[in-house]
């Protein structure tokens, strides 16, 4: 479970912190009220978020953030009430970036998710990378575009160095990254 704002259409740059801080305090509640826990990772609306988004959402007991698509790794941030762990969300592997806004085709998107994921593989080699695919239903699930991305994630999860590759969720990403020493993730 992720936190990801009341609405897409909310961008944190209009508001005053305080009344930033007072969504993100009712966002946390209602998904604790309606699924039995509290989210630990937040994503601002619209994959935004204002100057101090990351003060707040460590102020109100968040550990990680997928708001700065900024490394193909986790990184720690510095916030005012100490460390975040920024967890890679991807902004090219993203089917509204893709195929909504610059017009991809299904077949064009599903082929970036190949070369992605063989890419990073062989990059994979010296060091830990996260790849990211973001699919939206109304939009990936159209058939003319779900045939070529299955194709294309099918290619990801019968490759010859499958082993390597652990399939999972940003938080399981961001509790991994938690118990590795000092040091091992930028920015600790």
């Amino acid at each position: 479970m992720c936190a990801h704002g009341r609405t897409n259409a909310e961008a944190f740059g209009g508001f005053w912190e305080h009344d930033e801080a007072a969504i993100i305090a009712e966002v946390t509640e209602t998904i604790a009220r309606h699924f039995g826990e509290r989210p630990t990772g937040w994503m601002g609306p619209g994959a935004a978020e204002s100057a101090v988004t990351s003060d707040l959402i460590k102020e109100a007991g968040y550990t990680h953030n997928l708001g700065w698509p900024l490394d193909d790794q986790p990184v720690w941030m510095r916030t005012r009430a100490g460390p975040i762990l920024s967890v890679p969300y991807p902004m090219e592997l993203n089917d509204i970036g893709t195929n909504v806004y610059r017009d991809h085709t299904g077949q064009e998107f599903a082929d970036m998710i190949v070369e992605q994921f063989d890419e990073l593989v062989e990059q994979s080699a010296g060091q830990p990378l996260v790849m990211s695919v973001s699919l939206h239903t109304f939009i990936t699930g159209q058939p003319f575009r779900l045939r070529p991305v299955r194709r294309a994630l099918k290619h990801c999860v019968e490759h010859k160095l499958r082993d390597r590759v652990w399939y999972t969720r940003a938080v399981d990403i961001a509790d991994y990254c938690f118990t590795l020493p000092p040091g091992t993730i930028v920015g600790s």
